[in-house]
């Protein structure tokens, strides 16, 4: 496409010249037929007494006047009436004699300057054409370097952001054909493999977790069992040295299980090093957000909110990332997208999930009954109701009409 657009503008730029050369090479004949001219004359000195019933013979055309001026006959109105005209005109001028005698004049009409305008006029809308197509040629070339240079870059911006943002869901789209089809392949591939050590990682997150588990319920066992005994110890105590010791053991039991509880915990603390800066931005930015997130096109997007919301842009990307996401992978149906003052409402068509399962989804790790073979870490709801709650919003999960209906609740100006 490149090679044929600039062969095109080659071909307009070489025309053009041919075109000003072959008009500055031009020698138009203005020169007036001899023999015709001699024939008007002959005519008119032989009708000269009776102008009145003279009728034109010869080609050109002319004026007769009188000796005093006066106009005896004209061939057509362009011709001149009168000595002084003519010569502006560059007409030519002749005596009518008669008997050896001038009787008047016969001036005969130069019709090159016509013809040179006429041909002057197809020159310039022949070049007028030519600047035409090649402006042309060039629009098209400026629309084909937007389309295949511009715009690719300006995915790869908005790719990069989300991966930087954490988001390794959506992949880059990209054409093949285009110029930097393999490029923006690499970066794709780059996604995945940060993606699929993320996956590892939340694995081994869920790992430390269930061996966290383990460790908790294998630690609280016994010091339940000792715990036990020290009460059944203090019940029976009969010296207060003995009292005394069996409240020691069963004071610091309580403060052994209280340390395994903090230790099972710790692991959800980790989620505040997610910075969140929120700020006053235009209803229209939500509306590329939401197409940025319907990566398959699954949903007729509304107008965007009127005014502007109080919201970090990158996050609330990855809010609708996650969104759209869980309903691709789960749902895998058309999405409805309305809008409700500040409230972006998205609802799938996949039936819901059950009412036991809707009370616990935004919790970190949890991921539905419908989710065998289906990989994910159970994070998706859980980051978005976290960064909405730090933007002042609201991530409300509930069963819609037709299947799963996400609110995002956003804080208006």
């Amino acid at each position: 496409m490149k090679k044929l657009f600039l062969f095109g503008g080659l071909i307009f730029f070489l025309a053009q010249i041919v075109a000003l050369a072959v008009f500055a090479a031009y020698n138009p004949d203005v020169s007036q037929d001899t023999v015709a001219v001699n024939e008007a004359v002959q005519t008119v000195t032989r009708d000269f007494e009776n102008m009145s019933a003279h009728v034109k013979t010869a080609s050109p055309d002319y004026a007769v006047l009188d000796n005093g001026g006066a106009v005896l006959y004209k061939s057509r109105p362009e011709v001149s009436d009168s000595i002084n005209e003519a010569i502006a005109h560059r007409d030519t001028v002749l005596d009518v004699v008669r008997g050896g005698e001038t009787v008047g004049k016969i001036i005969i009409y130069n019709g090159g300057g016509e013809s040179l305008a006429a041909q002057k006029q197809v020159a310039v809308a022949v070049i007028a054409a030519l600047v035409v197509s090649e402006g042309a040629v060039c629009l098209g070339y400026a629309l084909y370097i937007r389309s295949s240079v511009i715009k690719p870059f300006g995915r790869l911006k908005g790719f990069a952001e989300r991966v930087a943002g954490g988001n390794l869901d959506i992949p880059l789209e990209m054409d093949r054909r285009n110029v930097f089809g393999a490029f923006t392949e690499s970066f794709d591939i780059m996604r995945s493999e940060l993606k699929k050590a993320r996956l590892a990682e939340a694995q081994a997150e869920r790992s430390k977790k269930e061996l966290v588990a383990k460790l908790s319920h294998d630690i609280k066992t016994p010091v339940a069992s000792i715990k036990a005994v020290a009460e059944v110890g203090l019940a029976v105590a009969k010296s207060p040295r003995d009292t005394a010791n069996y409240t020691q053991v069963i004071a610091k039991a309580d403060q052994i299980n209280s340390l395994v509880t903090n230790l099972f915990t710790a692991t959800l603390e980790e989620l505040q090093q997610l910075t969140v800066t929120p700020a006053y931005i235009h209803g229209n930015r939500v509306k590329g957000m939401l197409e940025n997130a319907d990566y398959l096109h699954r949903a007729l997007l509304p107008e965007p909110p009127d005014g502007t919301v109080y919201a970090d842009a990158l996050r609330l990307q990855q809010v609708f990332d996650n969104v759209f996401a869980n309903s691709y992978k789960y749902a895998g149906t058309d999405i409805s997208v309305t809008v409700n003052g500040a409230d972006i409402i998205i609802e799938d068509f996949g039936g819901g999930v059950p009412q036991d399962e809707l009370a616990v989804i935004k919790e970190k790790f949890r991921r539905g009954a419908n989710s065998a073979g289906i990989e994910g870490a159970g994070l998706g709801l859980y980051i978005a109701d976290y960064f909405m709650t730090e933007m002042g919003g609201a991530l409300v999960v509930e069963n819609g009409e037709h299947g799963l209906k996400v609110t995002v609740k956003l804080r208006k100006n």
